[in-house]
């Protein structure tokens, strides 16, 4: 049997952020890793010399807790271009960030995204959150997106071309009930830093947080059954003593090991990825989206015109991310992705080759208004974390491991 100060089970994003602040300030610890690799959902597969992360995933260089630990130089990440591309019935419309580009207000002004009113409301608005600290702005009265879209005075020709394809895509539904404070959050990120994506895949950021720590200190292949008091229990009858324990897996594993019954709602989504001679973006570093969100294709994306390694030999990568088709196989879901983006690009899309599809049906944890942070320590030497227990996000899982590493220090 085995005794350890800390154990972590789970070695996500929150789990190695936790075991990050335990180890810098001295504190023992071991992680557990039940699968072959660390990152949770943050993870890069190769595929035929191809780099395709598990969904498509980008990193908000302005989020507060990834600033505090993650050493973005490192990760040589690769940025796009700040804003997007709409589709329309004569093809592309760009809306640029005005505070990244200066003439885009040129842009904006004489674009049909939305009105010159709509134009400045968002500069008005974005000037309003630059100074609002994510506490503050996550203790503000919420609603639903939408609503607060309208009661701002957007219009709906703006909140239809831009606001439901854009930030529909970030949350992972259609309708925008996602809960305003976090609306406010991620607009407050994109527009005061950068989307980027690590040059080798987004697996880098947790693969960057394990060189942090102590090798001995994790174990990958080392699924926890369950555990009694202080004691774990391993896959292979390995029994393991720890003073505390953290469990930073996913809502479902946790809710296993802990014995509870928790009922969560999840956003879906589809991501496939195709191979092609070249990009049908153009290389323009924007994420092209789809305002018809009846359509099969919602938003479509270029990483290796972000970072050539993506691709392979000079090929290039293509991402298309889909919603409420999980139940259609492949080759159907393939077929039909293509036969809606032959509209877009035209016939080059008949020799794009499918590399994989990835359903994720428990993609992000439905956050509404009124949700507040759960329980992170739930007992004298039992504590959580993980994003699912504050709201969707990178920033959120960071958040949390840090704060358990802390009440542990405590």
């Amino acid at each position: 049997m085995n005794d350890f100060s800390t154990v972590i089970i789970g070695g996500g994003i929150s789990g190695l952020t936790c075991a990050k602040y335990l180890n810098e300030k001295g504190y023992s610890f071991l992680l557990l890793e039940g699968s072959d690799a660390l990152g949770g959902r943050v993870r890069t597969d190769n595929v035929d010399g191809f780099l395709l992360d598990r969904g498509f995933q980008i990193l908000l260089t302005n989020y507060p807790e990834a600033k505090k630990i993650l050493n973005y130089s490192n990760l040589d990440l690769r940025y796009f271009n700040s804003g997007a591309m709409i589709k329309t019935e004569k093809g592309f419309m760009k809306m640029e960030n005005p505070f990244k580009n200066k003439m885009a207000y040129l842009t904006m002004a004489f674009s049909s995204v939305g009105t010159l009113s709509d134009k400045l409301k968002i500069r008005k608005f974005a000037n309003e959150l630059a100074e609002i600290s994510e506490d503050e702005i996550f203790n503000m009265n919420a609603t639903d997106t939408l609503s607060f879209l309208r009661s701002y005075g957007w219009s709906d020709k703006m909140i239809n071309n831009f606001f439901k394809p854009f930030f529909g895509g970030v949350f992972l539904e259609n309708e925008l009930a996602t809960s305003s404070n976090f609306f406010q959050f991620v607009f407050k990120q994109f527009f005061k830093g950068d989307a980027a994506i690590p040059a080798e895949g987004m697996q880098a950021i947790p693969e960057q947080i394990a060189e942090m720590l102590p090798k001995i200190s994790i174990r990958k292949n080392a699924r926890v059954k369950g555990f009694e008091g202080n004691q774990l229990f391993l896959d292979g009858g390995e029994v393991i003593t720890a003073d505390r324990i953290v469990v930073a897996t996913d809502p479902k594993t946790s809710d296993e090991l802990l014995g509870e019954n928790t009922e969560r709602a999840y956003n879906t989504t589809t991501c496939t990825y195709f191979s092609a001679e070249v990009s049908p973006l153009k290389g323009q570093k924007f994420i092209a989206l789809n305002p018809n969100r009846k359509s099969v294709v919602h938003n479509v994306c270029v990483p290796s015109d972000i970072s050539s390694h993506y691709g392979q030999g000079g090929k290039t990568l293509i991402s298309v991310s889909t919603q409420g088709l999980e139940k259609l196989d492949e080759r159907n879901l393939t077929n039909r992705i293509k036969r809606e983006l032959f509209e877009w690009f035209g016939a080059q899309v008949n020799v794009w080759k499918h590399l994989k599809t990835y359903h994720i049906p428990e993609s992000l944890v439905q956050y509404r208004a009124g949700d507040e942070v759960q329980q992170l320590k739930l007992s004298g030497n039992l504590y959580r974390c993980g994003d699912y227990l504050a709201y969707p996000s990178l920033n959120a899982a960071m958040k949390t491991g840090r704060e358990v590493a802390q009440m542990i220090m405590e």
